[in-house]
């Protein structure tokens, strides 16, 4: 059972990564975008390049020593308020489920779950971490 577990969290821990990875490359490649999102859900109007960049920093090395297994209750923890607060400041959007582009929003709530459950289990998950 433990090998299985140590698969499953594994599969999770990867699978939340690439999802986070790409909304934060999504701050380097297309800042424009990051400033509209932060405009729309989090009411910051004006969020510049510079700012995109140093936000996009800070949450890619978050989202690398999550990948990686360090510093597990900071990390997991970090990525867990991360995506609550995402998945929070869309609250409109599950009001209107079958509004434009809205039913996509759900899936932010099993991911939300997934990264829960790992930071539960974040002493459990240790294949392919690093040790500290």
């Amino acid at each position: 059972m433990n090998q299985q577990l140590q698969k499953a969290l594994l599969a999770l821990r990867y699978g939340v990564f690439l999802v986070m990875f790409m909304w934060t490359i999504d701050k380097f490649i297309n800042p424009g975008h990051a400033s509209k999102v932060f405009a729309h859900f989090y009411f910051f109007d004006g969020l510049s390049e510079s700012l995109a960049y140093i936000i996009g920093a800070i949450q890619m090395a978050i989202i690398i020593a999550f990948v990686v297994g360090f510093k597990k209750r900071f990390s997991y923890g970090a990525v867990f308020i991360m995506h609550a607060i995402s998945t929070f400041s869309s609250f409109a959007k599950y009001l209107d489920p079958w509004g434009p582009k809205n039913l996509l929003f759900f899936a932010a709530w099993p991911m939300l779950a997934a990264i829960y459950a790992l930071y539960l289990l974040r002493d459990e998950d240790k294949l392919l971490t690093v040790k500290n």
